[in-house]
């Protein structure tokens, strides 16, 4: 399937929404999770039609790791990667929501996550942490979360390490499905590496902002990574 047809039909399983906004208040933060707050929306149902199609074509094919990629900056990918986590936790799927994006993360504000606790950085810059230390399980059963803790100055590094390979490795034995926030691929590479240590990857894309030029782009970087595409979230809003 070409690029052009896999955008065509992310039509049929668009969502809506927005990434997370730094100094919103909690309430508006947990909106962001319309799978939870608001699961009658429009938006909530495209994201279980999502999760019906990553269960059917990649789940069940025994596949435990999906990064979520985007072209650009604003696509919703962590709104996406966030409410997909959710939404396979609701069905019993043990899930890891992980926040690679060590250079601007929204996960942790999404989930109102306590900010003095380690995540995904300081695991990777920290030889002495365990991976326990920064797993956070949330009252919601089946769904942990990574966040990506402390800034760190050298992120490219970290995510290219053996120790960010281990850290996967061990979240694919420990969950069912790993699901992986990432950078835009426009200001850097991080996602790249990221998918390609995954595995898989899924491409979010942003009604009338995203450029189809960029996103096959994308795709066709991923597939030299080795990371395979297995679709495009067409995020409509």
């Amino acid at each position: 399937m070409d690029m052009a047809d896999t955008l065509s039909a992310a039509d049929d399983y668009s969502a809506e929404g927005q990434d997370a906004d730094g100094g919103a208040a909690t309430e508006r933060r947990f909106r962001s999770l319309v799978i939870l707050s608001e699961p009658e929306r429009v938006e909530a149902e495209a994201i279980r039609g999502l999760r019906t199609r990553i269960m059917a074509q990649h789940v069940r094919e025994g596949r435990r790791a999906l990064t979520v990629c985007a072209a650009s900056e604003g696509s919703g990918a962590t709104f996406i990667a966030a409410n997909l986590a959710v939404a396979m936790a609701q069905i019993g799927v043990k899930t890891a929501l992980v926040d690679a994006d060590l250079r601007a993360p929204g996960v942790a504000r999404m989930f109102d996550l306590d900010a003095s606790r380690p995540g995904l950085g300081d695991y990777l810059s920290d030889a002495s942490l365990e991976i326990d230390a920064i797993v956070q399980p949330m009252s919601l059963p089946y769904l942990s979360v990574v966040a990506a803790g402390t800034p760190q100055s050298n992120p490219q590094e970290l995510l290219a390490s053996v120790r960010f390979k281990h850290f996967i490795d061990q979240s694919l034995r420990e969950f069912d499905l790993t699901i992986i926030d990432t950078t835009a691929t426009n200001t850097c590479t991080d996602a790249q590496r990221v998918a390609t240590v995954s595995g898989y990857s899924l491409i979010v894309a942003r009604k009338h902002k995203s450029h189809v030029k960029d996103v096959a782009t994308l795709a066709e970087l991923l597939r030299a990574d080795r990371s395979v595409v297995v679709g495009t979230v067409l995020n409509d809003f």
